[in-house]
Formats: structure tokens, C-alpha cells, sequence
């Protein structure tokens, strides 16, 4: 087994230390370490944390390989700094049966660019009317304990609340894409000056916002866990403060495009920007940021979404919705939490690694970074500025909102249970 000396790391961006790696594991962390044979790695002050967790993750495969694969997938993932990803439930077929969750968790264990934890469909092809297999989903080789319908609602409470009380018996979360179907019919961007404007179908906030309401009430009815996709909206943000002090289970996430990213942006027409849910106000963006460091939004989640050019390189009312996120998404987390003083280094390891590692019950991950806990780590060099040139991704897919935009923060290494999956950027 190999031993890899990080010398001089800020562990969760604190004082310089030393990190001692033997096999799988942190053998010892401490200044002044030294290792007979051992690989040394000059940290040179870059910021050390614990691998990140991705709760919400589209790998595409099966159905979709044109525009993901797990394995192109998982390395976008090592790229970005993760060691686990979640992965979403639509794809072609749908993983609504033990043997689909099964064939993408075994093609996440041959890859082994970091872990893959599929997420089961709450309804029999996401189609909200019959519940799919979720004990049979959870009692399979890939343990599933996150349920998702995600690209579609739940939108029937009745389906809604079965599902929960399912869930509930072997302590598994429905993920909910809160979106009301009826209110979001022809939608093609947030309701607001700027649709109006433009002239393109509204997306109102209380579709989301009426979804996550009635949900944390069932949620506390049923005794169950509930969690909230993509959490976009000021008013959400309000509601779910509200569930959390009257004690119900919920939990929710906020992609790092929508802490960034503006509705004005839409008046590129530019497809790059047309996401589910949309982008929201700036109004909204702040109340999120603010929300994520206070610990009513408890982690963030990229809702990778790649797609082919073609589905993107088209007119806004036919193109797809979706960004890719897992190869920037803790550079935009910098920038908009870390350099704005909202959160620390150590606040950042809590969203994105250890609470989503939590909710998800990802087994040796989020874990500290001390001796005799498993060594998945990730290795960023904060000094650093460059613009993002999808040219360089790992990922199959290129629709990124960030294209030559300059950003802070560079992955610089990965290790999954000890294995380099990254060094000095570059994938092994």
C-alpha cells in the first residue's frame, strides 16, 4: 500500500499541515511529518477538505451516453474535486427496478474515478401515477436511500405522501422537484420584468414555492424526510425556515448557478442560460446566498445537466434546459460565499461535502480530515484565477453559463480512499 505525504496543506483553510496518507486512509496529520518512501506532495498552502459529495448528479447512462457517460461523468466529477456523486433517476430506461439502480452503481465501481450512489424514481417511469420498486430499489447491491422523480414533480399528494411513509420504514429521503405542473405550462423563463419584457412564458416562484409547502406539511404528517432539489426563490427560502422551526425533517440544496446567475442574462437568448428551475432575481440570488450560509439551505448541489450541442445550439423555445456544473462549481462557490465573507473554508467542506454525505447516507465520505478516517480528499489551490475554457472539460458535454468567464479557485488534486483520481490537474 502507498503512502502520500501532504506537506504544508491549510486543512478547511486553516493553519499549514502536514497529511499522511497509508493505503485508504489518514495515517497522522500534524507539522513537521516525514515517511520513509513515502510520495510527497507539496501543498504549498492550497486549501485541503474533505472530497466533495454531489447529491444531485445527471450521468445520462443509460439512454443518453451522446450526452454523458458514468465514466466521462465520474471524471468531470474528480476533476471538480468530488469523491461521490448521486445519481439521478431519468434516464433511458428509467432507474425505476433494482436491476437499473444496480447497472449504473456496478459501472460506478469498474470506473473508479470516484463513487456513484444512484438515486431510485419515486414513480414507475417518473410518470406520478404508480410508486416504483423502492424497497426492492433500497434492498439491491446499490443500497438506494434517495428517491427522486427529479425533471419531473411529484405533483400528486396522494403519490407524494405514499412515498414518504415508504421511505420512512427504512429511513431512505424523497428528493422533490418542486415545480406545479399546471402553473409552469409553456414557461420558458422566470416570471418577472424581464419575461414580460421579452415576451417569453413566465415561470412563476409560487409554482415552486406552493410545492415545497405542501410537501414539508406532509413530511411532518407522515414523520418522514423530505428534501428540496434545487432550491431557487427568495419565497422558498422563507418556507423552509418556517418547516425547520417547527422540527419537520427537511432538508434542501442550491446549485451554484443559481447563487450566481441572474434572469437578465436572458436577454442573450443565448440557450446556455435556460435551466429548470430558471434563473431567478437578484432578489432571489441573495436570499439564497444568505440562506446557505445561515443553514437554511443545507448544502449545494450542481444539477450537472450536460446536453449535446445540437439540443443546445438552437433557437431558446427548443432548446433543452440544463448547465454542466461538476468541473466549476466549487470555483463558484468561492466567489460567491468565500470571497464575499458569507462562509469559511470549513463552511464550505460542511455544504459540500459532510451535509450531503449526511442526507444521503454516503458511507466514508464528508468525514474530518484526521487520522484513521478514510482518505478521500481534495486539494485546491484558492490563489488562483482563470477563465473557464470548455475545451478543457472532462465532462462529454460542453453547455457551461461560465465560457471564458474568469473564476477563483483550482482543483489541483484528488485522492478517493487514498487512489489519486487528479494530480496537478490532470486526470491519472
Amino acid at each position: 500500500m502507498s503512502k502520500i505525504l501532504i506537506r504544508g496543506a491549510k486543512v478547511l483553510g486553516g493553519e499549514p499541515q502536514d497529511v499522511l496518507i497509508d493505503g485508504e486512509t489518514i495515517a497522522e496529520v500534524g507539522t513537521g511529518l516525514s515517511a520513509e518512501g513515502a510520495e510527497v506532495v507539496e501543498a504549498g498552502g492550497k486549501v485541503l477538505l474533505p472530497g466533495l459529495v454531489d447529491l444531485h448528479t445527471h450521468l445520462r447512462e443509460p439512454g443518453r451516453e451522446d450526452s454523458e457517460t458514468v465514466l466521462t461523468g465520474t471524471r468531470a466529477a474528480a476533476s471538480g474535486g468530488y469523491t461521490a456523486v448521486f445519481a439521478m433517476a431519468n434516464t433511458f430506461p428509467v432507474a425505476d427496478t433494482a436491476g437499473v439502480v444496480e447497472q449504473v452503481w456496478r459501472l460506478g465501481q469498474e470506473h473508479g474515478y470516484c463513487d456513484v450512489q444512484p438515486i431510485g424514481a419515486v414513480t414507475v417511469g417518473l410518470e406520478g401515477k404508480k410508486l416504483a420498486e423502492l424497497g426492492a430499489m433500497h434492498d439491491s447491491a446499490a443500497g438506494v436511500t434517495v428517491f427522486s422523480d427529479d425533471g419531473k414533480c411529484v405533483d400528486d399528494a396522494v403519490i407524494m405522501r405514499r412515498a414518504l411513509e415508504y421511505v420512512k420504514a427504512f429511513g431512505g429521503v424523497v428528493a422533490q422537484h418542486a415545480q406545479e405542473p399546471r402553473l409552469t405550462e409553456g414557461a420558458q423563463m422566470n416570471e418577472g420584468v424581464v419575461s414580460a419584457e421579452l415576451g417569453l412564458g413566465g415561470w412563476p416562484a409560487v409554482a415552486e414555492e406552493s410545492v415545497i409547502a405542501r410537501d414539508v406539511l406532509l413530511a411532518e404528517h407522515v414523520g418522514s424526510r423530505v428534501h428540496i432539489c434545487h432550491l431557487s426563490t427568495a419565497g422558498s427560502v422563507e418556507i423552509v425556515r418556517w418547516a425547520k422551526s417547527r422540527g419537520i425533517q427537511v432538508t434542501a440544496e442550491v446549485t451554484p448557478h443559481h447563487l450566481l446567475l441572474t434572469d437578465e442574462l436572458v436577454r442573450t437568448y443565448n440557450p446556455v442560460y435556460k435551466v429548470n428551475p430558471p434563473l431567478r432575481t437578484e432578489r432571489d440570488v441573495h436570499a439564497l446566498r444568505e440562506a446557505l450560509a445561515d443553514g437554511t439551505i443545507d448544502i449545494v448541489a450542481t444539477d450537472h445537466a450536460p446536453h449535446p450541442h445540437e439540443d443546445k445550439d438552437c433557437e431558446w423555445a427548443a432548446a433543452a434546459m440544463g448547465m454542466v456544473g461538476l468541473e466549476t462549481a466549487l470555483s463558484v462557490v468561492q466567489e460567491t460565499m468565500v470571497e464575499t465573507g458569507l462562509l469559511d473554508w470549513a463552511g464550505v467542506a460542511d455544504r459540500m461535502s459532510v451535509k450531503p454525505a449526511q442526507i444521503g447516507q454516503a458511507t466514508g465520505h464528508g468525514r474530518p480530515v484526521s487520522a484513521g478516517e478514510p482518505a478521500n480528499l481534495t486539494l485546491v489551490d484558492t490563489a488562483y484565477r482563470g477563465q473557464v475554457d470548455p475545451a478543457g472539460f472532462a465532462s462529454r458535454s460542453r453547455n457551461t453559463p461560465y465560457a471564458g468567464r474568469e473564476l477563483p479557485g483550482r482543483v489541483t488534486h484528488t485522492w478517493l480512499r487514498g487512489k489519486a483520481t487528479l494530480v496537478d490537474g490532470k486526470l491519472t
